[in-house]
C-alpha cells in the first residue's frame, strides 16, 4: 500500500525569497496492484508527487506510507550521475538494490540497446538515450510499484512494444503510477486517477469521469 496524508510541498525561490507552495493537503491511498493514472496540465505539480512518492523527496508537512518497494521515477530526465558511465551507474545502482551486476548489466544491454555508449559518461547521451537506459534499469531491478513520468513513447517502434509488454503485460500484477499526455494509454491501463490542479488532488474512481475532468481544465 502507497498511503498519502495531508501532504505538502513547498519551494523556496532565493531569488525572490518567497515560498511557492506546489502541492497542498493532499491525500489519497493505493493498494498493491492497482494502476492509477495521474492527469493534469503541465506545472500542475505531477512530477512533484511522484518524486514525492519515491522518496527522492520529503514533503513539508504530512506523511506518506509505503509497504512495497517503489521505483525511482522513471522518465526523460534519467536519475543517474552524469559524469559516470551507463556501465558505473548499472553497477551503482546494483550495490544499491543489492542486485547481480552481470545479470543486469545484461539485461539493460539487450533492453536498452545503447551499445558502446554504456561505455560513455551519461552526460553524453541524448535524453531518449537517459530514458532508455533509466527504463530498462528499473526493470532489471524489479520493484513492487512503478513510478512512470513520460516515457511509454520514447524510442523506436521496436522499443516501445517491447516497453509496453514488459510494463502492462509481464508485470501486470504489480501497481503503477503513471503520468501520460497520452489519454488513450491512461484509459487502456488505468483504473483509477488523480487529478493535479491547483496544487490539490481530486481522486477518481472511475476513469471516463477523471479524464472528462482534465478536458475540462
Amino acid at each position: 500500500m502507497i498511503a498519502a496524508r495531508d501532504v505538502c510541498k513547498d519551494y523556496h525561490s532565493e531569488s525572490t525569497h518567497k515560498t511557492h507552495r506546489v502541492l497542498n493537503n493532499v491525500s489519497f491511498t493505493m493498494n498493491r496492484g492497482e494502476k492509477l493514472a495521474l492527469v493534469g496540465r503541465n506545472g500542475a505539480g505531477k512530477s512533484t508527487l511522484i518524486r514525492l512518492i519515491s522518496g527522492i523527496e520529503a514533503p513539508t508537512r504530512g506523511t506518506i506510507e509505503r509497504t512495497m518497494s517503489v521505483s525511482w521515477p522513471v522518465g526523460l530526465a534519467g536519475g543517474f550521475a552524469p559524469g559516470l558511465t551507463g556501465n558505473d551507474n548499472i553497477r551503482f545502482i546494483c550495490r544499491i538494490y543489492n542486485k547481480p551486476i552481470k545479470a543486469v548489466r545484461e539485461y539493460v544491454d539487450d533492453f536498452a540497446q545503447l551499445g558502446k555508449f554504456l561505455s560513455e559518461p551519461v552526460r553524453t547521451y541524448s535524453s531518449g538515450m537517459r530514458a532508455r537506459l533509466n527504463f530498462a534499469l528499473s526493470l532489471a531491478i524489479d520493484f513492487d510499484c512503478y513510478l512512470i513520468d513520460e516515457v511509454i513513447a520514447v524510442g523506436d517502434q521496436r522499443f516501445v512494444r517491447r516497453s509496453q509488454a514488459e510494463l502492462f503485460e509481464r508485470r501486470a500484477d504489480r501497481s503503477l503510477i503513471l503520468a501520460s499526455h497520452s489519454l488513450e494509454t491512461l484509459r487502456m491501463y488505468c483504473s483509477r486517477a488523480l487529478l493535479v490542479d491547483g496544487g490539490r488532488i481530486q481522486v477518481f474512481e472511475d476513469m471516463d469521469a477523471a479524464l472528462e475532468a482534465y478536458n475540462g481544465l
